[in-house]
């Protein structure tokens, strides 16, 4: 292979490596295939245009018309000109393709679904990338700039992670950049001239250098070493220095949150907002929890992750607290009077393998945690919190809790809260808008107490100061948002609880929001799901003597708590329990999987532990001809493939050692043909061929090299004596033994290790010589086009003009 078609090829590596890193973000991995299959057409594409060969920028003009005709017959054949040709209606439908992707990227959460609008975005990103690459490093010769596209490419996979891209993608990413920066050089050294290596250890005599078609090893091997020092710096040195806690390894080694040791350290103040809103907009509401409890009603049992304490103007988030070793048994919790009733709850609960967060979703207030792993609790928030990369992913563990009911009254007559707490809890930044403050002292205008006025607060905004739902606005949890919102009256969960939580802090009611999940839907079978669309958002009260309080602004979303419900005093014996309302579908009447989980989710097995998975039924959505035939062929790739050297040696034995016929002519070819079949086998076994030796001299470096002995070693003689006697004898003898080339092989099979006869066999190092033979013939294919061109064009200028009549 030319340095030029090796350095293509090594482009066309890389960009599938440093593609690789996108594929924990998308479902399946039939788009990295689509798109290296059309890469490698425009490649190749390239490749034949340098063959030709054109001016650098009509090759990059090919690949690029290539690229875009790729695109049009896959996403856009119905709109071109005989399924390849573009036209303004193919631009259209792609620009329709590319919208509708980005509105699915910001609608599903990762692994994302392979929809038209994704995979056009990513097939046709890798082909644009794979061009910029292929025509830095191949077209213009400069492999080194190349990089940056590359690392375009890696740095999009590791921003839409969220930061926490495994290292195997960047090994990969970095290993197809240093195989294409050693390809150049490899390709720039074998412009120097002819290249001399260092003689075959195992050689023997005095022959000090053989020369060949290898560049020296000594720059090969510093480059390599240069490299992987690089790779090993780049991915050890980070996990070596704890301070180094961001970048590439930011998940390794450390946790989400929890850190020390024995019983001390810290919880770092993470934003769990980034994917709430991206979970409440989910097609389907994928199953992330499911419990069994022992509570009679599960309509106040929120499964709470994580309380945010701190609002800054810019965002509200959880503080930098103290974590220690979870307890046997949990603290009291903060404020809670004995005279307040309780009820204590257990209940069970398993995550799903994909669901994997640092915080531990339980009831609150919990008293008691039983789950393994490495887990702290922060006693302020009354979280638990994974320590050292723990996360809930797969995890079944079981909660004991308290269901808090206070009265009304026990609520109106709390007394004030401790003064370190409500400064804590009642402050708000010094730029938050005055009409939030006056807002709500408006909207609690005549209340007499605390609770009448939160009550107030939680009435207006999920009744009566005319707010929507709509979990399509622009999120956002800082000042701006705040006003915003009170102005538009336009929002989900966290517009509504940031809101009340702020303008109950401007009241001097120490508030915070909690982040978790409403109690989800019952199933069939006595558990309760909980989907993605059943995360939430709402704020959480202090009053003195029954503690943190939960209540409920959010239209349409979750419960109101008994104790703000204006007919509490008039109500009659409590209804039965019935399953929460949520985003949920209604509940399902047997043991089968969701009805909100969708048809693809519950053929997978992702519905949940408890979801059958009925593989008779069909929904009619099953494979096509076209996708049966490409399963087929690839399964038949994936024997053939490995075996194809093998084959291809198989195929060359039998051709030269077919019977021949008794003429001189047939015979002297036989001769030739056997001797071939001997270097070739000698070379399969590490002995590479020398044309610059007569054939006695290369029967005696077989036999010395290969250490044949007895018949094997008289085989190789008389068969070189024979093609002496083909080349130089005018009257050749008879030819050679048919048993001659099978004492050969067995001889150097017997010498030969068992590793070296297993290569000999799969890899057999002969079977080049089809590629150089295709080389060759492609080669004398232009020659001949090339004179075949130039004579039309000398004939076409020898024409005389046509004289006008």
């Amino acid at each position: 292979m030319s340095g030029r078609g090796r350095l293509a090829l090594s482009a066309y590596a890389a960009t599938l490596m440093a593609a690789c890193a996108l594929l924990p973000l998308l479902e399946g991995v039939g788009w990295l295939v689509q798109a290296a299959l059309l890469l490698a057409a425009q490649s190749g594409a390239g490749a034949l245009a340098r063959r030709l060969p054109l001016a650098r920028p009509l090759t990059l003009l090919v690949q690029t018309l290539t690229g875009l005709a790729l695109l049009t017959w896959f996403f856009a054949q119905e709109r071109a000109l005989f399924g390849v040709l573009p036209g303004p209606g193919t631009f259209q439908h792609f620009a329709d393709l590319l919208t509708t992707g980005g509105e699915d990227i910001g609608k599903f959460a990762v692994p994302a679904p392979m929809t038209d609008g994704i995979t056009l975005m990513v097939v046709g990103g890798v082909l644009v990338i794979g061009l910029l690459v292929d025509a830095i490093a191949v077209t213009f010769r400069s492999a080194a700039p190349a990089g940056l596209p590359l690392l375009a490419l890696y740095s999009i996979a590791a921003g839409l992670s969220g930061g926490d891209a495994s290292w195997l993608w960047f090994l990969l990413a970095a290993s197809g950049y240093l195989l294409l920066l050693l390809a150049e050089g490899r390709e720039r050294l074998s412009r120097w001239g002819r290249i001399f290596t260092a003689p075959d250890p195992r050689a023997r005599g005095p022959k000090a250098f053989e020369p060949g078609g290898r560049a020296p090893g000594a720059p090969l091997r510093t480059g390599r070493r240069i490299g992987v020092v690089a790779l090993g710096v780049a991915l050890a040195v980070p996990a070596a220095l704890p301070a180094m806690d961001g970048g590439l390894l930011s998940g390794v080694g450390t946790g989400g949150g929890g850190g020390g040791n024995s019983g001390s350290g810290t919880i770092s103040a993470v934003n769990p907002l980034v994917s709430l809103q991206d979970s409440l907009n989910q097609p389907t509401n994928r199953e992330v929890l499911r419990y069994i409890t022992d509570a009679g009603d599960t309509e106040g049992l929120y499964l709470r992750i994580v309380a945010l304490d701190k609002f800054d103007g810019a965002s509200w988030r959880s503080s930098e607290r103290d974590v220690v070793d979870v307890p046997d048994r949990l603290p009291q919790p903060e404020g809670l009077d004995p005279l307040v009733d309780t009820e204590e709850v257990r209940t069970n609960i398993s995550a799903a393998d994909y669901y994997q967060q640092n915080w531990l979703p339980m009831p609150y207030p919990a008293t008691r945690v039983s789950v393994t792993g490495r887990w702290r609790f922060e006693p302020d928030g009354r979280t638990v919190v994974g320590d050292d990369g723990q996360d809930t992913g797969g995890t079944q563990y079981n909660i004991t809790s308290l269901l808090v009911n206070p009265t009304a009254r026990q609520l109106a007559e709390a007394p004030p809260p401790p003064d370190a707490l409500r400064r804590e809890y009642t402050r708000v930044p010094e730029n938050l808008p005055d009409v939030v403050g006056e807002t709500a002292r408006r909207i609690t205008r005549g209340a007499s107490n605390d609770h009448q006025r939160a009550v107030m607060l939680q009435n207006w905004f999920s009744r009566d100061g005319g707010f929507v739902y709509d979990t399509q606005v622009q999120s956002g949890t800082g000042v701006n948002a705040i006003t915003r919102f009170l102005e538009q009256k336009e929002g989900f969960c966290v517009h509504f609880s940031f809101s009340m939580a702020a303008m109950a802090r401007t009241l001097g009611i120490p508030a915070r929001v909690a982040i978790g999940f409403t109690p989800g839907t019952l199933r069939g079978d006595g558990s309760m799901s909980v989907g993605q669309r059943d995360a939430h958002a709402w704020p959480e009260l202090y009053f003195e003597g029954v503690g943190w309080t939960r209540f409920e602004p959010t239209p349409s979303r979750g419960s109101q708590p008994p104790y703000t419900l204006e007919d509490t005093a008039s109500d009659g014996p409590s209804s039965p329990p019935s399953p929460t309302q949520s985003a949920s579908e209604s509940p399902v009447t047997g043991p089968t999987a969701s009805d909100s989980c969708a048809p693809e989710l519950r053929r997978l097995n992702e519905c949940g532990p408890a979801a059958p998975v009925d593989t008779a039924v069909s929904d009619g959505s099953g494979g096509s001809l076209g996708s049966v035939l490409l399963i087929a062929l690839g399964a038949v790739a994936a024997v053939v493939l490995p075996l194809t050297p093998l084959l291809i040696r198989v195929r060359t034995t039998g051709r030269r050692l077919r019977p021949r016929g008794p003429g001189t002519a047939d015979a002297g070819a036989g001769t030739l043909a056997a001797w071939a079949e001997v270097v070739d086998t000698a070379w399969d076994h590490g002995i590479p061929p020398d044309d610059s030796l007569t054939p006695r001299g290369t029967a005696g470096r077989t036999v010395l090299l290969g250490r044949l002995e007895g018949p094997a070693a008289e085989a190789v003689h008389r068969v070189a004596s024979a093609v002496e006697q083909v080349l130089y004898s005018p009257r050749p003898g008879p030819g050679t033994e048919p048993g001659d080339i099978r004492l050969i092989r067995d001889g150097l099979r017997a010498s030969a290790g068992r590793g070296a006869r297993l290569r000999a066999l799969l890899l057999p190092r002969s079977t080049v010589r089809v590629v150089w033979a295709a080389s060759a013939s492609w080669s004398s294919f232009l020659d001949r086009w090339t004179l075949r061109r130039q004579a039309w064009l000398s004939a076409l200028l020898r024409r005389p003009s046509r004289q006008r009549g």
